[in-house]
């Protein structure tokens, strides 16, 4: 008899320790515009989501390529149908959808990364992506022979791309900035396209601001002998001597963050920032190619950055 009350008590104490862990939490589901094994975000994504299910016990769930209105919506029923009560949308696209649709699922809260849309179950996880490009471009004006260097950026609202002109024009203003759209996050050929013309034009280091084409543009760069600035990974191993270093987004970390919050019933509907001084936005390793003593003064700028808050230009 004694016996197997012990295995009632371990039992009820196992499943009152396994609540306390997931708190609110039940189920997790992912939605992507993209593949989880892209090498780049939407991998990050999909780890992050692992790390929730490691951490907390939970079952999860993920759809790929959730591209329409409608996709979104669609998914979005199937995985409240399943449990789910707590939906990452791994992009920026997903923030207006999100937000007409939240209030027709009170208990669920939704997340999704740097846009505007908020509601009071809807939270959008947002980069300070302006000052990482400031710093990229100060990299990118020293290193450059040509005085020519080049962002190769998905769309014009990004804002990494205005960081990237100030921080260029503030390491040398005689160096001239070329700017390509391509208005999709996944048009790799297009990049391509643009980066030749930039080539042409005598561009010598670029920065390829968008995830899903910034490996295709370095792997051009290193066969052109060129320079150029990884994004979102530490995309350093591609090529050591053409990467001279990355601006990594830690997007993974963040969800293993917000599940935290969520579980404890402390997750707020609003627009939340993150950036160097958080340790989610961080540089990659350095090429050999820059040298010790602007290695030391970029990183001197960052730090005054963290303590501050003003960029070197401010």
């Amino acid at each position: 008899m004694i016996p197997i009350i012990i295995a009632v008590l371990l039992l009820l104490l196992v499943g009152c320790g396994s609540n306390n862990i997931q708190g609110n939490l039940q189920k997790v589901g992912l939605l992507l515009e993209g593949e989880i094994d892209d090498q780049s975000w939407g991998e990050k994504g999909y780890q992050g989501l692992l790390s929730i299910k490691e951490e907390y016990d939970v079952d999860v769930e993920y759809k790929e390529e959730v591209l329409t209105e409608q996709e979104v919506k669609d998914t979005v029923k199937e995985f409240v149908r399943d449990g789910v009560n707590l939906i990452f949308g791994h992009s920026s696209n997903y923030g207006k959808t999100f937000f007409e649709i939240s209030n027709e699922y009170p208990d669920v809260h939704f997340v999704y990364f740097n846009g505007t849309y908020y509601n009071d179950n809807v939270t959008s996880l947002t980069f300070n992506s302006h000052a990482m490009g400031f710093f990229a471009g100060m990299l990118a004006s020293e290193m450059s022979q040509t005085n020519q260097v080049g962002i190769i950026a998905a769309y014009q609202w990004q804002p990494e791309i205005e960081g990237f002109y100030e921080g260029v024009k503030y390491q040398n203003p005689t160096t001239d900035v070329q700017m390509s759209f391509i208005y999709d996050w996944n048009d790799y050929q297009i990049a391509l396209e643009m980066y030749e013309n930039m080539k042409e034009q005598n561009v010598d280091v670029f920065y390829p601001a968008g995830d899903a084409f910034s490996e295709q543009v370095i792997k051009r760069a290193s066969d052109d002998g060129l320079y150029a600035i990884g994004f979102v990974s530490d995309q350093y191993e591609i090529d050591p001597n053409t990467v001279l270093t990355s601006t990594v987004q830690h997007v993974d970390r963040l969800y293993n963050v917000t599940a935290e919050k969520f579980s404890k019933g402390e997750l707020e509907g609003d627009i939340q920032t993150f950036d160097f001084k958080d340790d989610y936005i961080t540089m990659g390793e350095f090429s050999p190619e820059v040298s010790e003593e602007f290695q030391d003064a970029l990183n001197n700028a960052i730090e005054q950055y963290i303590d501050s808050g003003f960029l070197p230009n401010q």
